[in-house]
């Protein structure tokens, strides 16, 4: 793994990795690997986030690997069950990398998520479907979320980066 933003999350998804028996089925009850999707517009300028119905935050589209080791095809798939949205393509390069808490829900122990992030592009229509796991889908500006004091960090962090690699490109 390059440097994909905080050297202390890519370090904890590498000691993950190599620990783990099996760090990509969620039956691993302390932690296991999630993909996720900076899903961009067109443009660029939007990305499309949910607001997680458990969760209850504004949060990029993922979920759980499910046994697949490829997390592009995970952050691909997500996207696409999460948003209705179809022509969409992912970056095989990780965009960002990120661990977090996810807390104890009903029957299910608090957990991490060792989230590996890929940037996944619209083709076509930007008509999203709001599935069963949002409370709500909404395009942002990603120069607003870059300086929202109010979103989460990891989300600002993507947004800063996406805008200083549009810079450099």
């Amino acid at each position: 793994m390059q440097n994909y933003g905080d050297d202390e999350h890519v370090a904890a998804c590498r000691r993950f990795l190599d620990e783990a028996e099996q760090p990509f089925h969620r039956e691993t009850l302390f932690g296991h690997f999630t993909g996720s999707a900076w899903l961009v517009d067109g443009c660029g300028e939007r990305v499309l986030l949910t607001h997680h119905r458990k969760l209850q935050r504004w949060l990029q589209l993922g979920g759980h690997a499910d046994g697949d080791s490829d997390l592009a095809a995970v952050a691909l798939r997500e996207a696409c069950e999460e948003s209705g949205l179809v022509d969409l393509t992912v970056e095989s390069e990780i965009f960002d990398v990120d661990c977090h808490w996810i807390p104890e829900r009903k029957n299910e122990p608090g957990h991490w998520h060792y989230d590996v992030r890929y940037v996944v592009r619209t083709g076509g229509s930007e008509q999203f479907v709001v599935s069963d796991e949002s409370l709500e889908l909404a395009w942002m500006s990603i120069r607003e979320l870059a300086e929202a004091q109010d979103a989460d960090e990891s989300l600002r962090r993507m947004a800063r980066k996406w805008l200083a690699r549009r810079r450099l490109g």
